[in-house]
C-alpha cells in the first residue's frame, strides 16, 4: 500500500512538472510527518550521506571541461575532422553527427553538453541539407547518450561511487559498447540514407585534408588520453584527472587556440556552476529518497521479484532490461543510478553476471532516460534546437532507441564484449 501511493505520489508530482530534486526529498519529508516515526533531521542526513563520496568531487571537474571546451569553439574543429573521417558516407552530415558525439563524449562524458554543442551546429545544417527535422534531432539526442557510455562518462563515475565499484574497470569496460552503439547508429543512418536519397560530401577525399584537421583537433584529442590514459593506467584518480582536464582544456582554449576570454571564461564558469548545481541537487535528493525506498520495502521487494527469474537467463535478460526502460521513462539517468543500481547490481550478480557487465548494462539502459520520453532532457533539448514537435522526435526516435536496446541484449548475452578491455588492462582477474 505505501509504494503504491509512494509510486502515485512520484508520477503525479513528475506529470505536474515537479523538478526531480524537489519530487525526491519532498516524499521523505511527507513520509515522516504523516507517521511521525523518525525527526525530519533524518532527511538532511541523508542528503549527507548520499554526497559524501570522494569520487564524486570528478563531476564539477568534467562539467567544467565540457563548458571550456565549447567556449573555446573545440566542437567546431572536432566536427571538422568528423567530415574528413566519415563526410563521404552516404547521409554524410548524419555521420558527422554520430562521429562528432563519439569524439565529443570521449572529452566530457555529459549527454546533455553533446547535445547542445553538437545539436546546435548540426541539427540547423542537417535541416539545409534536406533532412528532416525530426530525423536530425532524434539522431543528435540519441548520439549524445554515447557521452553516458564511453569514459569519461559522468554517469559510469556516479555508478562507480555509489556502488563501490573502480572508475577505471568501468571506464575501460565502455569503450567497446559505446563504440558498439556509434557503429550501429551509422548504419541505420546509411540505411535511411539509401532509402530517401540523402547526400554526401562530394569533394575527393584527400589524406592532406585529413591531416590539416587532425593538427586543427590534436590540442582536443589530448583531453581523453588524459582523462582516460591516466585513470585507467592507475596515474591518478578520476578527481585529479578531472582536475587536470579542466586545466588543459583551459590551457587549450586560451593559449592554444586563443578563443577563450576573460568574457567567455565568465559566462563558462557561471553555465558550469549551473549544471553542477543542478546535478548536485538530484544527488542530495536521492539519499532521502533510497532511504524511503528501503524503509518501506520497495527496493527488497524488486530484488525479490528479479531474483525469482534468475535461473533462466533469457527471462531474467527480458524482464531486467523491460524494468530499466520503463524506470527510465519516469525518472532522469542520474536519480535511477543513485537509487537503483546498488539493488539491480547485486540483484545481477546473483542471476551469474559479472558486477562490470551488469553495471554496463545499467549505464546504457538509465542512459537511453535522457532521450526517453516523457523525462528525457537531451529529447527536449534536441527537439527545441530543431524547432520541432517532440511527438514527431518521439516517433523518429524509434528506431534508434532499437539499437540501445539491441546493445543492452548483446552485452547480456556476450560477456566479452563488456570484460575483455578490463581483463586486458587488469581490472579483473582470472
Amino acid at each position: 500500500m505505501e509504494l503504491a501511493l509512494l509510486v502515485t505520489a512520484l508520477v503525479v508530482l513528475i506529470v505536474l512538472g515537479a523538478p526531480m530534486g524537489v519530487t525526491m526529498a519532498m516524499l521523505p519529508v511527507v513520509y515522516i510527518l504523516v507517521t511521525g516515526e523518525l525527526p525530519l533531521s533524518t532527511v538532511p542526513y541523508q542528503m549527507y550521506e548520499a554526497l559524501s563520496h570522494v569520487p564524486l568531487l570528478a563531476v564539477p571537474f568534467f562539467i567544467l571541461t565540457a563548458e571550456l571546451m565549447n567556449s573555446g569553439q573545440i566542437t567546431e574543429r572536432l566536427l571538422v575532422l568528423a567530415r574528413e573521417l566519415v563526410g563521404r558516407i552516404r547521409g554524410g552530415l548524419a555521420q558527422m553527427n554520430v562521429v562528432g558525439s563519439m569524439l565529443f563524449a570521449a572529452m566530457n562524458g555529459s549527454a546533455v553538453a553533446d547535445v547542445a554543442a553538437i545539436g546546435g551546429i548540426l541539427i540547423p545544417a542537417m535541416k539545409k541539407a534536406g533532412f528532416p527535422g525530426p530525423f536530425a534531432a532524434a539522431l543528435t539526442a540519441m548520439g549524445s547518450t554515447i557521452g553516458g557510455i564511453l569514459p569519461p562518462s559522468i554517469l559510469i563515475v556516479l555508478l562507480a561511487s555509489t556502488v563501490g565499484m573502480s572508475i577505471g574497470s568501468l571506464f575501460a569496460a565502455g569503450i567497446l559498447p559505446g563504440l558498439l552503439v556509434g557503429l550501429l547508429l551509422m548504419v541505420v543512418v546509411y540505411i535511411y540514407a539509401v532509402k530517401r536519397g540523402y547526400g554526401r560530401f562530394e569533394d575527393p577525399f584527400t589524406f592532406g585534408a585529413l591531416w590539416r584537421a587532425l593538427i586543427g583537433a590534436w590540442a582536443a584529442l589530448v583531453i581523453p588520453a588524459i582523462i582516460v590514459g591516466g585513470i585507467v593506467f592507475g596515474v591518478f584518480t578520476a578527481t585529479e584527472a578531472g582536475a587536470i582536464a579542466v586545466l588543459v582544456a583551459f590551457g587549450i582554449g586560451a593559449f592554444v587556440y586563443r578563443t577563450l576570454t576573460p568574457r567567455t571564461l565568465g559566462t563558462t564558469l557561471f553555465r558550469a556552476v549551473k549544471i553542477t548545481s543542478a546535478v548536485f541537487i538530484i544527488l542530495a535528493a536521492s539519499g532521502p529518497f533510497s532511504w524511503l525506498l528501503n524503509r518501506i520495502g520497495a527496493l527488497q521487494g524488486l530484488e525479490g521479484f528479479l531474483l525469482q527469474f534468475a535461473d533462466i537467463p533469457v527471462v531474467f535478460g527480458m524482464v531486467l532490461v523491460g524494468l530499466i526502460i520503463v524506470v527510465g521513462t519516469i525518472l532522469e539517468p542520474v536519480p535511477c543510478v543513485i537509487v537503483l543500481a546498488p539493488t539491480l547490481v547485486k540483484v545481477c550478480v546473483a542471476a551469474g553476471l559479472h558486477e562490470v557487465q551488469a553495471a554496463l548494462v545499467l549505464t546504457v539502459g538509465f542512459i537511453m532516460g535522457s532521450v526517453s520520453p516523457p523525462v528525457g532532457v537531451c529529447y527536449f533539448t534536441a527537439a527545441a534546437i530543431a524547432g520541432e514537435k517532440i511527438e514527431k522526435v518521439a516517433r523518429a526516435l524509434l528506431p534508434f532507441l532499437l539499437v540501445e536496446i539491441f546493445v543492452m541484449f548483446v552485452m547480456l548475452v556476450f560477456p566479452p564484449l563488456t570484460l575483455t578491455l578490463p581483463r586486458l588492462l587488469g581490472f579483473i582477474r582470472g
